[in-house]
């Protein structure tokens, strides 16, 4: 009975591993950030489109936002791999019961909307001191199902958590 057990945690284990992965739908790579690679190509394409559209005319425009789309695609990819989320929910899934606010009555899953909303509410544009951003944070912890599973004052100190982490990790990333 303990090996079918240890049989079935491995395999959650390993299924857990396969979507932590976030892997591209196309190559099976992991590291896909759909959403990134979309918006970069939106904003890109029509960045560049219009800009070369004023100068070059309508045909400018088309060319133009082929080509932005594409480099924004690729930029945009960028930009979401920075704040990987697959490593961020790696770390914090290994990690969760190692910090001091950690409360066994919680299990990761509970925590993670807290953690999602921690990383999720750092802008790199702005920096501002956690302070600044809890709003923000407590807003994307509501509107990601946090509300039900704990209490704020209980996920306030993993979403801060998060946030620190990210803005640490920004602040102090090598240029």
């Amino acid at each position: 009975m303990a090996n079918k057990n240890k049989r079935v945690e491995n395999a959650r284990t390993e299924e857990e591993r396969e979507e932590l992965r976030n892997e591209d739908p196309i190559t099976g790579e992991a590291g896909s950030h759909p959403v990134g690679t979309g918006v970069g190509a939106a904003l890109g394409g029509a960045a560049t489109g219009a800009a070369a559209g004023a100068v070059a005319g309508p045909i400018g425009t088309v060319a133009g936002a082929v080509i932005g789309g594409i480099a924004g695609g690729l930029a945009g990819k960028a930009v979401a791999e920075n704040i990987d989320p697959t490593v961020k929910v790696a770390y914090w899934r290994d990690e969760h019961q190692n910090r001091e606010y950690y409360n066994d009555s919680y299990s990761y899953d509970d925590y993670a909307p807290a953690y999602q909303a921690g990383w999720e509410s750092f802008d790199p544009d702005v920096n501002e001191d956690w302070a600044d951003r809890e709003r923000i944070a407590r807003q994307r912890w509501e509107e990601e199902g946090g509300a039900p599973l704990m209490p704020w004052d209980d996920a306030r100190p993993a979403a801060e958590d998060a946030y620190t982490r990210v803005r640490n990790r920004a602040v102090n990333k090598p240029r």
